[in-house]
């Protein structure tokens, strides 16, 4: 069949902390994740605490220095998703992570909404410069425990959201509209218990989307599904967009 007579869905990727395991980065919230283990280590990433409590923000530095996060690499499932863009596919990816690894793997930046920001870079919270986390974490390597901004001495912090703020509301506004004109709305490795991002799944229902799950437990969105898929997502994912790939997305 020709690709003028092959139809194209319009295909949204919502993706979570699960789809980055086989990468090396914990999953925060599942039963082994770094919240349940440790519930001070959630002060690291609330604003308020980050703000206010400078031992905190040592913490936390010492934290992003200390991990191995930056230096992971895409998995199976990342690539599977830059290889169904490659195909022709149109597809814009909705992500909760802030590990940039759809980007390593293929994704054109401007395909990518990060809902919770992004954990390679740096912004001033007084004056808003940005600058690349590499950067920063050399700075404390070099014995800043607690670098600030060079341009106004204003706190630094990672370019994700805390606990404490709100999301980008061009970056949200911008998810709703690829929920509501999406044909197929994948959600995979997320629990959808995580507002704003897991009403996505609905909206995208709502629009007539063909709702696809592809996580390990439940979610509140499974009856609302077309398909729900509880293989290990590096084995489930690819198999599932290489079918749409081909046309044979249902």
């Amino acid at each position: 069949m020709s690709s003028e007579t092959t139809h194209r869905p319009m295909v949204a990727i919502l993706s979570g902390a699960g789809i980055s395991t086989d990468s090396g980065i914990p999953d925060y919230r599942g039963p082994q994740g770094l919240w349940r283990r440790d519930p001070e280590a959630e002060k690291l990433v609330t604003y308020e605490y980050y703000m206010t409590d400078p031992e905190i923000r040592r913490r936390s530095w010492r934290l992003r220095r200390d991990s191995e996060a930056l230096g992971a690499r895409p998995n199976g499932a990342h690539e599977a998703v830059a290889r169904l863009e490659r195909a022709g596919v149109p597809v814009r990816v909705i992500t909760q992570n802030v590990d940039g690894l759809h980007q390593i793997a293929g994704m054109p930046g401007r395909k990518v909404l990060e809902l919770h920001g992004t954990a390679r870079a740096v912004r001033c919270t007084h004056c808003e410069v940005r600058s690349g986390m590499d950067e920063a974490l050399e700075r404390v390597a070099a014995g800043e425990a607690d670098p600030a901004c060079r341009e106004c001495g204003g706190i630094l912090k990672a370019a994700t959201v805390m606990f404490g703020e709100g999301l980008d509301p061009e970056v949200l506004t911008e998810a709703v509209a690829v929920a509501q004109a999406c044909e197929i709305f994948i959600a995979v490795g997320t629990t959808l218990q995580v507002q704003p991002a897991a009403s996505l799944a609905g909206l995208a229902v709502e629009h007539g989307a063909r709702l696809v799950i592809v996580n390990a437990e439940p979610t509140p969105y499974d009856e609302l599904a077309d398909e729900v898929v509880r293989e290990p997502i590096g084995v489930a994912l690819p198999v599932l967009l290489d079918r749409i790939a081909v046309g044979d997305g249902g």
